[in-house]
């Protein structure tokens, strides 16, 4: 496996695994939809304790203020913070620009921060950085709140997609333009609750011209 390194971070990224055909389920669930699994649910465990042991040498000695995005990272997030062994506090930030579909239309933030994190380390979680648009907004925000630094962490890396110029910190995996779902992510509000990162079928959302924008 090719493993791929970020910018501004010594940790390298897992490339795309092999391709996997979904395995049955009935007729009702979500075979007819995932088109094949991109990420196994194996796969991304042993990915998010490598990104853990990564996260703590940097924020060893600190508290740290893990500042998570709504609602897609919940499941990642969940994951990546039992296998932190560094003492942290948890706050969100809610952003919304998808809607039903997959165009992104004006970011709103439908959720602030609770915490202060004036002085402090934060460590901002998202689950797919793909435009940027969305990361490099809710840093500015939070860049205003005056904390130590800020450091970036996302399950999925789409470079080929990104317009702003912005790099995470730790990434899990760099995947190619496609349109996934699972593990938190979803189309329409669905398939969140999918143990692995599939490929959407195209069918599902042809009637909506492009891809979402993150």
């Amino acid at each position: 496996m090719t493993a791929l390194k970020t910018k501004n971070s010594k940790l390298k990224t897992r490339a795309v695994p092999p391709r996997r055909v979904a395995p049955k389920r009935s007729e009702g669930g979500w075979r007819k939809d995932v088109e094949r699994i991109l990420i196994t649910d194996e796969q991304i465990a042993r990915r998010i304790k490598t990104l853990a042991r990564e996260i703590e040498k940097d924020f060893r000695g600190r508290e740290t203020v893990v500042v998570s995005l709504l609602n897609g990272t919940v499941i990642f997030l969940a994951d990546l913070i039992r296998h932190l062994n560094v003492p942290l506090r948890l706050d969100f930030i809610g952003v919304s620009s998808y809607g039903a579909g997959t165009e992104s239309g004006e970011l709103i933030f439908t959720k602030e921060l609770r915490l202060d994190v004036r002085g402090r380390d934060v460590l901002l979680v998202d689950d797919i950085l793909d435009t940027g648009k969305t990361m490099a907004r809710v840093m500015a925000r939070l860049k205003l709140l005056k904390p130590r630094r800020i450091k970036t962490c996302v399950l999925l890396d789409k470079p080929a997609r990104r317009l702003e110029k912005i790099t995470a910190d730790y990434a899990g995996f760099s995947i190619p333009d496609l349109f996934v779902v699972g593990y938190g992510l979803d189309y329409a509000e669905r398939y969140r609750n999918l143990p692995f990162v599939g490929v959407l079928r195209p069918h599902i959302y042809k009637e909506v011209s492009g891809h979402a924008k993150k």
